[in-house]
């Protein structure tokens, strides 16, 4: 599989994830660690270089067989965010999933990664796009709806953010 890449405008460009990601993206969580947990599951556990490492070899091993694309925002040369696609060929669609820097709320960095990949899940033939998110992270819930996404319904108690537990609203955009 080729390497991914696209231009987002204004100096931005969303690019595949690989090895050299990981020192970056792992500090760029560090530093959004508390933001992240708001919202994030995987954001509780231990943030270590090493698993950082391990969750990106992962990840293209999925990209490898096709069943995801894992990309990382950058501006220039600078990672400011992540999104990233996992295919359900299966079932015909995909799973959406991004965030960006503190810094960069609110100027539509992310809304351009996301809008960028659900027109790969288009090109690639899904039926589908799916946006699961925390019931009261309105940041998302809106940026769902601004692409264009429909809020299908709220899992109670759907997701795991530290101790607790949060209703998790599920969005999906049928292409």
């Amino acid at each position: 599989m080729a390497a991914y890449g696209r231009d987002l405008g204004d100096g931005y460009t969303l690019t595949l994830r690989d090895l050299t990601t990981v020192r970056p993206v792992h500090d760029l969580v560090l530093a959004n660690l508390d933001r992240l947990r708001a919202a994030e599951p995987w954001a509780w556990g231990p943030q270590t270089l090493a698993g950082t490492e391990r969750y990106t070899e992962h990840m293209l091993g999925q990209y490898a067989m096709d069943r995801s694309l894992p990309c990382v925002v950058r501006e220039q040369d600078r990672i400011v965010g992540a999104a990233s696609l996992a295919f359900d060929t299966y079932l015909g669609q995909a799973s959406l999933g991004y965030w960006v820097d503190a810094g960069l709320e609110g100027r539509g960095v992310a809304r351009r990664a996301a809008s960028a990949l659900v027109e790969v899940a288009r090109a690639r033939g899904a039926h589908r796009v799916e946006i699961r998110t925390a019931a009261d992270n309105v940041r998302s819930r809106g940026l769902a709806e601004r692409l264009g996404f429909t809020h299908e319904g709220t899992l109670r108690s759907g997701m795991p953010l530290g101790e607790r537990r949060v209703d998790v609203a599920v969005y999906g955009l049928v292409l």
